[in-house]
């Protein structure tokens, strides 16, 4: 049920789900209904890998057939047998977890001047010849790949298809709506070489197509995929997609960190579910993985004036450019349907999301004589998105609070818009998610990249699109410039010379984003590869301080590597001085070429003058003359992370439901409540549990025990700590028949 998504932003979807989605569930407990309804699921063993262990299990599970050996990326299997034996081989002393599998479905400048790719390509400081990624090995983990695109026919190398089981990674075609081309597009920011020219145009293009028709995808295709890379020896990895669950231990997150284990970089999307904290999503919540935001390539950017208030226009793609001057009326516009637009001509028009796509809206406006279309989001965030044919006026979506402003307004007088526009660089994407990641409170993303308007190819041509999906395949394209430069270091190596010599960026007040926003910043390639000194790892985590003793210390280690020719002198610089935080850093020293040093960083807290419960900030290393700027992150008592996460419903066979919940370092009261739906009167719990332990938690609702025919808000709600979280859905029941809306809302909730 746990959805993973594409982390792109290519919206012509009606309603609120503006991602593609992908499938990778987590580790849940199996349902109990259903019994002899044959599922598939991951089983994962205890110890080492052992086919002798594995044929000895597959024994006790009578209506098993086993699937997949995973012995790469962790030890075990994936079986398809009855839920009853699924159940019972849970409970197995060498079974660690079973995980049943669920389908979902799947989310300027050049970008590679802004990043110092295009110079290295052409020309290095320390080296004689350009750097093209020549003879480094890349696997993209996708929707496949257009191996016949003209910009991918020499990159493209070998691959598999875990969607029709066969060695043909061909993206989805002649499927209509259900074509899929975020493979290519992802391929094509790595490795294109053509009319397009990706970061590293000389790699090699290991493509494994695990999401088919639509985006849909599973468990075990992906974790295969991954098995596949590794024991094809590719030397990076790409993953642009991810999840909705900030939490460190999901499958996906594991099998990365296995895949660094085994001298691969690994390198996720962050997720597009910014600009809010805590929103980081599996796998980029992975330790050892490079995850990764996406920030703005050079850009100019349209905005309107309002009544003294600015508002940015996110313009759709296949839509025209804003270039008006003069003072424009605004109109109302409902949904865009033909008859909401009788009086429109000559302005622009304010539409709501919902009931037609982005193209169907704009054209029925553009027919109606509008000049320009405004489509206002229905969630909070930004709207981004892409219209399905070229429409002769512009089309920007705008955000809910921004839509809700004009709408009042308009509703008070007639409305003018002036049209400006400001050139935009190196701007944190708002949809881009933030850390950091709950439990072990680590610094996510590890660095930015350019993630919005960014051409690449897609089958049969070129497209601009955005998310996090087309920043990740900068830093693997980057990972691979650094690779050919430097094939002795290792994946940490890598990913600290990007971190170490990223730049830390600026929001557009020009205060500095935070570490858990930006990491170490927007990565400079060309700076990365001649880096002589690597401080590991790239950010510092001091994990969680409690109140219930006075003075606090913690200590965090950095371990310093000279990897250049000449000797370094290394000094540390004290943070900025803060009321009831002391820090102990190493003397001064000397590294020999081709020293390492692990150094102790020491934090006293006094918890009597400090209480803030989230602080973040960076320590400089000072390797001769260039300067290494290292995030750190920690946290006092219980800060304010989101106590639930990823709820989800799905009606089973026999009319029951299965639920799916991650409660990120557990709950003291969990809780599913239903109430009617216009009187918002208590009806009755659902479930209803006690101090529960922290991680995936799964649960049944028999058909017995919903509520009489009628229509119902359903409440999801976990507490913990003095903070309380839920979200809300729509819960219809008519006789012997009950739909669930899993179109999940945040919710304030009294009472319960």
């Amino acid at each position: 049920m746990k959805k993973i998504i594409l982390l792109l932003l290519l919206i012509t979807l009606p309603c609120s789900h503006n991602q593609i989605f992908a499938a990778v569930p987590e580790l849940p407990e199996l349902p109990l209904d259903s019994k002899q309804e044959k599922k598939v699921a991951i089983v994962k063993l205890k110890g080492e890998c052992s086919n002798e262990k594995i044929n000895d299990i597959m024994t006790k599970v009578k209506s098993g057939e086993k699937r997949t050996v995973f012995c790469e990326i962790f030890s075990g299997f994936s079986v398809r047998a009855t839920v009853e034996d699924l159940n019972k081989l849970a409970d197995d002393q060498e079974v660690e977890l079973v995980s049943q599998v669920k389908t979902y479905t799947a989310e300027s400048d050049e970008p590679a001047q802004i990043i110092g790719a295009d110079w290295i390509r052409k020309a290095s400081i320390s080296r004689s010849s350009a750097l093209t990624g020549k003879g480094i090995k890349v696997g993209v983990i996708d929707t496949g790949i257009d191996y016949n695109h003209p910009d991918l026919k020499e990159s493209f190398k070998k691959g598999w298809d875990f969607v029709d089981r066969d060695k043909d990674p061909m993206e989805t075609v002649e499927h209509g709506l259900r074509n899929t081309l975020h493979g290519t597009h992802v391929a094509g920011i790595i490795a294109a070489k053509g009319k397009h020219k990706g970061i590293a145009p000389n790699a090699e293009i290991y493509a494994y197509r695990a999401l088919g028709p639509g985006g849909a995808g599973t468990t075990e295709q992906i974790l295969s995929a991954i098995e596949k890379a590794v024991k094809d020896k590719v030397d990076v990895l790409n993953l642009s997609l991810g999840s909705e669950v900030n939490g460190p231990d999901l499958p996906i997150s594991i099998a990365l960190n296995k895949v660094v284990e085994k001298g691969i970089v690994a390198v996720a999307a962050a997720g597009n579910a910014g600009p809010s904290d805590w929103t980081v999503g599996s796998p980029g919540t992975a330790a050892k993985a490079i995850s990764v935001g996406a920030t703005t390539p050079n850009m100019k950017m349209p905005y309107i004036e309002v009544d003294g208030s600015k508002i940015i226009l996110n313009k759709m793609d296949k839509s025209k450019q804003w270039s008006f001057a003069n003072n424009i009326e605004i109109a109302e516009g409902g949904l865009g349907r033909k008859k909401e637009l009788n009086d429109v001509r000559e302005k622009i028009v304010l539409l709501k999301r919902g009931e037609l796509t982005f193209g169907e809206k704009a054209e029925n406006a553009y027919k109606a004589g509008a000049k320009a279309v405004l489509i206002m989001n229905d969630m909070d965030g930004p709207l981004l998105g892409s219209l399905e044919k070229e429409i002769p006026i512009p089309v920007a979506g705008v955000t809910k609070k921004e839509g809700s402003f004009l709408l009042s307004k308009l509703r008070e007088k007639k409305l003018y818009a002036q049209i400006n526009s400001y050139w935009e660089k190196d701007i944190l994407a708002d949809f881009s998610s933030r850390g950091p990641v709950t439990s072990t409170w680590e610094i996510k993303p590890d660095v930015v990249a350019p993630g919005v308007v960014i051409n690449s190819t897609v089958p049969g041509g070129y497209l601009a699109l955005q998310g996090t999906s087309m920043a990740a395949p900068h830093v693997a394209g980057a990972a691979a410039l650094l690779l050919e430069a430097h094939p002795d270091w290792s994946p940490e190596e890598v990913k600290a010379a990007l971190m170490n010599t990223a730049l830390q960026l600026h929001d557009r007040n020009g205060e500095l984003y935070k570490v858990y926003e930006q990491g170490a910043g927007r990565i400079q390639v060309d700076k990365a590869v001649n880096a002589e000194v690597l401080v590991m790892p790239g950010s510092m985590r001091f994990g969680k301080f409690k109140l219930a003793d006075h003075l606090h210390e913690h200590t965090s280690y950095l371990t310093i590597v000279n990897k250049g020719k000449t000797p370094q002198w290394i000094t540390f610089n004290q943070p900025a001085r803060q009321r009831g935080v002391t820090w102990q850093l190493p003397s001064s020293f000397t590294l020999a070429p081709g020293d390492t040093k692990k150094m102790p960083i020491r934090m006293m807290i006094d918890s009597e003058l400090f209480k803030n419960k989230l602080q973040s900030g960076s320590i400089e290393v000072n390797a001769g003359h260039k300067e290494v700027i290292v995030p750190y992150l920690y946290v006092l008592e219980e800060p304010e992370y989101p106590r639930l996460m990823g709820f989800n419903m799905v009606e089973e066979n026999n009319g029951s439901f299965s639920y799916e919940a991650y409660l990120p370092t557990g709950a003291e009261e969990f809780g599913i409540a239903v109430f009617d739906k216009e009187s918002l009167k208590f009806v009755k719990f659902l479930d209803w549990k006690k101090e529960v332990k922290r991680g995936q938690l799964k649960g049944n609702i028999k058909k017995d025990a919903l509520p009489a025919s009628g229509i119902y808000e359903l409440i999801a709600f976990a507490k913990k700590a003095g903070k309380e979280d839920a979200v809300s859905g729509q819960l219809t029941v008519a006789g012997n028949k009950a739909a669930y809306n899993g179109s999940m809302q945040k919710r304030e909730i009294d009472g319960l």
